[in-house]
């Protein structure tokens, strides 16, 4: 089973170089323990908190990142597909290593609204952009109908990635499963997920792959987690974060300990049926961070024996 990292976009920070060098930082901390992709996420219009936008954050962690894969997600309904091709295309050029566009519906009606997209649109929304964007990274000249959001006509684009783009597309949804199964190259399942709910979905993701006659490259989860120098001190940091309700989810979706029981807990994601653990740092402080992101190298050791 690989292991990868999604690095924190969100900061509480008074200084705003602060937030970006940390999730530099993150990024140095991943490659440093060898762990086989990173990625960061999407969001938008959530000031007053911090978010650092996809598209430059990964451009710039790049510079540091081998050759390992690398990656965003894009919430497809609130961008132009042209647009995302074309970022794509740069960003893909930059990596040394395989690119991979994670993608979304994306939710939250003060989100879409910010952006001046109807959300009642979005699954219509995203098969739509997917097929353009897919297109243009193909080469295609690309027109959509007089009823498409988008009105597009004979666009192309250049650079186009030196090596085919992988697509990953997220859901927990029924409907989003499926969309997943029959859209994507693979699968990423949500982080709120506990255990027993991450093997159904993982069951009922390939079961749609069956039933749509598609074999995935990649079947994900993401995991929030804190490795520790042991358990104890894992317990420290984590604790506090989970019984504050940490972004809504319930605590057996989180994964602390030290990096034997954590090899332990991410290990049975693989017998469920998952290829890849994507993780995210529950540690509030950025030398905890840093550090669980150090010990991630022992973990995948575990991992792979």
């Amino acid at each position: 089973m690989r292991l990868g990292v999604s690095v924190r976009s969100a900061y509480a920070v008074d200084d705003p170089r602060v937030g970006a060098q940390w999730m530099i930082e993150r990024a140095q901390a991943a490659r440093d323990a060898g762990l086989d992709s990173l990625f960061v996420g999407d969001h938008h219009a959530t000031a007053p908190a911090a978010y650092y936008q996809n598209v430059p954050i990964i451009a710039r962690i790049l510079a540091d990142w081998g050759e390992e894969v690398s990656g965003a997600l894009w919430l497809l309904p609130l961008w132009h597909p042209v647009i995302v091709a074309e970022q794509i295309g740069t960003l893909a050029s930059l990596a040394r290593g395989r690119f991979v566009m994670q993608t979304a519906l994306g939710s939250g009606r003060a989100q879409f609204a910010a952006m001046g997209v109807d959300i009642r649109r979005r699954a219509a929304d995203f098969e739509l952009g997917l097929d353009v964007v897919r297109r243009l990274l193909a080469g295609e000249v690309v027109s959509t109908g007089a009823d498409a959001q988008w009105q597009i006509s004979d666009a192309q684009i250049a650079p186009r990635p030196p090596e085919p783009v992988e697509v990953w597309i997220g859901g927990t949804a029924p409907p989003a499963i499926d969309r997943a199964a029959r859209l994507g190259d693979g699968f990423l399942a949500a982080p709120e997920l506990v255990p027993s709910e991450a093997g159904e979905t993982c069951r009922a993701y390939l079961d749609r792959c069956r039933v749509h006659g598609r074999t995935p490259s990649v079947v994900a989860i993401r995991r929030d987690i804190h490795v520790g120098a042991d358990d104890a001190d894992a317990a420290r940091v984590a604790e506090p974060v989970v019984a504050e309700g940490y972004r809504g989810f319930r605590p057996d979706a989180c994964t602390y300990g030290g990096v034997e029981r954590v090899a332990e807990q991410l290990r049975h994601y693989g017998d469920m049926g998952y290829t890849d653990v994507i993780v995210r740092m529950l540690a509030p402080e950025q030398p905890d961070a840093v550090a669980s992101l150090e010990r991630l190298g022992a973990v995948r050791d575990l991992l792979r024996t």
